[in-house]
């Protein structure tokens, strides 16, 4: 079967520095062998032992769910089927479908799933790990026809092996293709999916991806500030990363009435590294995000991390935090910010020390102690509800 998705390289934009014949900061070895966070912001180098020990050692127990309606709502998916826009639909915590602006004489646009997770436990065993206290907003098999895949780093709660082989099974062959960061590929491989239907990239690669009689989309592999495992012995030795998506104007515009989009999809960052104050904004912050920015924004929406951020003398440098994330917001000049990775379960030890209703909270004061307009600028959605930017004349 011959596949209607092709994928070609895509330039990145100039910059005035040469080409360096050093290896890349973030590399570990040449060719690489591991990867690292390059920046004081990530602050000291931790293992898993050490986030073990802090959890048991941690006087903290874990902290109950609220009532059922002080959680996020959850609705059954439309898809935004009644408007023309970019679209993205959340399914909890990272999860989202993305759907490209539709062009003239196309039904739908270029479908992307971003870490989609849809088991109640993401963990690799059923019995045991971060289990969903909200459920799922609809069924896998009811979600559309998937062109693309979007992974931004091999964490259970953001690479799901059911999710992936389902819809490879279903879609078949050569009907959808998987983007990953270095390193990545070979579990895919394991996975069952053939070589010619995944493509791992480093931070700055990007490439353009058409799908036959829908539409383009350039998809670029951008930093953040994180790690990697699936085991307890292949600790950063995949790379992870965020994801700027840009719509491909056809001849004579997008195909539609409005702009080529830009979409950004943070994945799991840190964003500053706190020792001990919770909210020490003077610690300098991440530099990838501000270049980001300067080379790929303005976004017209962005989804950012506000939730399993607490403790922060442990988590800042992997999980950013409301106040984190409006700085990412402006970083990457964003204008329109969707929270997210909260809500949804409790992640490793932050579920004894952060109530689930703290990160939308925060978030929204935040939005509005920087003098953004809530539901504008910055924003939250419902469960199962697609956000859309709109086409406008």
């Amino acid at each position: 079967m011959v596949s209607p998705i092709t994928v070609s390289p895509h330039p990145t934009p100039d910059t005035s520095d040469p080409p360096s014949k050093e290896p890349p900061a973030h590399h570990v070895g040449s060719p690489p062998t591991s990867f690292r966070n390059p920046w004081p912001s990530a602050g000291p180098e931790r293992s898993g032992w050490a986030a073990l020990k802090f959890k048991v050692l941690s006087k903290h127990t874990i902290l109950p769910i609220p009532p059922k309606e002080e959680l996020v709502t959850v609705r059954s998916p439309d898809w935004g089927a009644d408007k023309k826009g970019l679209k993205a639909t959340w399914f909890g915590h990272a999860s989202f479908l993305i759907e490209t602006t539709a062009r003239n004489g196309a039904d739908r646009g270029v479908r992307i799933f971003l870490d989609p997770v849809f088991s109640d436990r993401m963990s690799p065993v059923f019995f045991a790990g971060p289990k969903r206290f909200v459920p799922v907003p609809c069924k896998l098999d009811e979600v559309p026809a998937v062109d693309l895949f979007l992974i931004s780093h091999n964490h259970y709660d953001h690479l799901e092996l059911s999710t992936v082989k389902y819809v490879y099974q279903t879609r078949g062959p050569g009907q959808v293709h998987f983007f990953c960061g270095l390193g990545l590929k070979k579990w895919f491989l394991s996975c069952g999916i053939h070589d010619d239907d995944v493509t791992e990239l480093d931070w700055w690669d990007a490439r353009q991806v058409k799908v036959d009689g829908v539409g383009s989309v350039n998809i670029i592999c951008t930093p953040s500030q994180h790690d990697s495992n699936r085991t307890g012995t292949d600790q950063k030795q995949t790379l992870w990363c965020s994801w700027a998506l840009e719509e491909v104007a056809e001849e004579g515009g997008t195909g539609s009435e409005g702009k080529a989009k830009k979409l950004f999809f943070s994945g799991d960052t840190g964003y500053r590294y706190v020792s001990e104050a919770d909210n020490d904004m003077d610690r300098p912050p991440c530099p990838a995000f501000a270049e980001i920015g300067e080379k790929y924004g303005p976004f017209d929406l962005a989804l950012l991390p506000i939730g399993c951020f607490l403790p922060r003398e442990f988590m800042s440098t992997v999980h950013a935090s409301p106040e984190d994330s409006i700085c990412m917001h402006k970083d990457i000049k964003s204008m329109r910010s969707i929270g997210m990775h909260y809500g949804t379960i409790r992640a490793g030890i932050s579920g004894q020390y952060e109530d689930v209703r703290e990160p939308p909270r925060r978030w929204r004061e935040c939005c509005e102690k920087e003098g953004y307009t809530w539901g504008k600028e910055i924003g939250l959605c419902d469960m199962g509800e697609t956000v859309v930017v709109e086409d406008t004349e």
